[in-house]
């Protein structure tokens, strides 16, 4: 089977903002107890940080991580998490139906966002709360000094602010399992003018306007016009979110999903295209695709919890999904979309990042280690910076139960002008044939294969453990080369490539 690809240095879809490639943290599960914080680990810092964890988010080169919700962040106090941690009060957690110690808040979350050399993206609570505590935790978080929030945070220790630039205005407003869930006109309404505050404290901070939980949910695009009307002039983006699974086990129709999330894109695009025309207005909204990832695995271990017959336990494992190579393949489809939309889609943030649905795992007292779709992640947020190219991608293609002309070959390819590399991440669809690539590339002088990484395995269901960290991690590559200005190579069934040339 063959494809052929064009990539032209002048054909481009959008220098990409490094933010494509971040992440989510919420308080949930063990993403943050035993997850990045437990003070008796072996490895903690003095910060009680895991630095097993650190070491692991560095390597990811994280952006920015969203944080602290989430479905969380719809009942939550902010005020909770500052201050001495033995005057701290645990709160039911109605969300997840667990409590929380608030032993790590916003100054904890700072330092280890310090730590792995991140920034921030902080949400305000528009369920239970609204406006004023909003504007406090921005006051708190970010004003210099000279006012009782600012002088409150000093006095617990830090006198510099944090300096956020990115709040998200809630969470998944649009569902109804939402704590203080609204309707459009409610929460359209709402954001604007919790908007409007927040910007006449600083005009220059960006936000986020809830956009639909998913594109099955009801009330979808109608919710993204509406809010839209009410926020468009006083917001920056607008978050979409979706989840990938496969409970039925049929990968061809798993590896088909993606053209669901692109269509999703392009939907809201239009949206915002509508809006603005509508408005008359000169500014632009991008896509914060702030909630994306595989999770199907875990959900029928976790009812009870959720379902409250265990009670209100302290940071339980909760939507813990172990990944196998299945899912690098999906993973890898996903980030390829994102970046042939980059366009529009300017922030991103896999959910979420250490044991709940996450490219990390951990043990409590033991060790941390890589789950599988650790490696596409890592290898898109690392050599995927710079401008997306406008492939033209030419290949054998199949039908699934939902989708037409699904390409067997899904290709993405980003061009980075400081270093001068090219970089093409590449999945094979296909379960038995190889497919042999031929791409000629115009306009970027000599090239050369400077790095070829390969990810394959014979069980779609293998994964990594404790015991086995490395069942499903990536090799050197064979075979590509470059001439006379096209590269070629073969990318094997079920397979995950990146290919960097220089």
């Amino acid at each position: 089977m063959k494809a052929t690809i064009t990539a032209h240095k002048d054909y481009t879809v959008s220098k990409i903002d490094d933010r494509l490639y971040g992440a989510f943290l919420e308080h949930l599960g063990r993403a943050i107890y035993t997850g990045i914080y437990e003070p008796d680990h072996p490895t903690a810092d003095e910060n009680g940080m895991r630095k097993d964890v650190i070491d692991l988010v560095k390597e990811l080169n994280v952006p920015v991580v969203r944080y602290p919700g989430g479905n969380f962040v719809s009942a939550y106090n902010w005020e909770d998490g500052i201050g001495p941690k033995e005057e701290r009060p645990v709160r039911l957690d109605l969300a997840w139906h667990t409590s929380d110690s608030n032993q790590v808040g916003i100054h904890e979350f700072a330092d280890w966002c310090e730590s792995v050399g991140t920034e921030m993206m902080l949400a305000v609570n528009l369920g239970s709360r609204g406006l004023d505590a909003a504007r406090n935790f921005v006051e708190y978080v970010n004003h210099p000094g000279g006012s009782y929030w600012s002088d409150l945070r000093i006095a617990n220790g830090k006198k510099e602010p944090w300096d956020v630039k990115l709040w998200c205005l809630g969470n998944e407003m649009d569902g109804p399992w939402q704590i203080g869930h609204k309707d459009a006109e409610e929460y359209g309404k709402l954001a604007a003018e919790t908007a409007k505050a927040i910007r006449a404290f600083d005009k220059s901070l960006e936000l986020v306007v809830c956009g639909s939980s998913h594109s099955n949910m009801p009330t979808y695009p109608q919710w993204e016009a509406t809010v839209l009307e009410h926020t468009y002039d006083v917001v920056d983006y607008i978050s979409l979110h979706m989840y990938f699974a496969n409970p039925e086990k049929n990968a061809s129709n798993y590896l088909a999903l993606n053209q669901k999330l692109d269509d999703y894109i392009v939907a809201v695009q239009g949206v915002i295209n509508f809006v603005k025309a509508k408005k008359r207005s000169k500014k632009d909204v991008y896509i914060s695709f702030d909630e994306w990832n595989v999770w199907y695995h875990s959900r029928q271990q976790d009812r009870k919890i959720l379902e409250g017959q265990q009670g209100w336990p302290h940071a339980p494992a909760l939507l813990e999904d172990i990944y196998n190579f299945e899912d690098v393949l999906q993973v890898g489809l996903i980030l390829n979309t994102f970046i042939r939309r980059s366009d529009v889609v300017k922030i991103g943030c896999i959910a979420q990042l250490v044991n709940v649905i996450a490219p990390i795992m951990t043990e409590k007292g033991g060790d941390a280690w890589r789950q599988t779709i650790y490696y596409p992640y890592y290898f898109a947020s690392v050599f995927g910076r710079g401008t997306a190219l406008d492939l033209r991608v030419d290949c054998p293609a199949y039908d699934s139960e939902q989708y037409q002309n699904v390409g067997y070959a899904d290709v993405s390819a980003v061009h980075n002008e400081e270093d001068g590399t090219v970089t093409l991440f590449a999945v094979n669809r296909h379960s038995s044939e190889t497919i042999e690539i031929s791409t000629l590339l115009q306009g970027f002088g000599d090239l050369k294969v400077i790095d070829h990484q390969i990810m394959t395995h014979e069980d779609l269901n293998a994964v990594n453990t404790v015991g086995n960290k490395d069942n499903v991690a990536p090799r050197k590559g064979e075979g590509a080369g470059v001439s006379g200005g096209i590269l070629t190579a073969s990318l094997p069934p079920y397979s995950y490539q990146m290919i960097r040339l220089g």
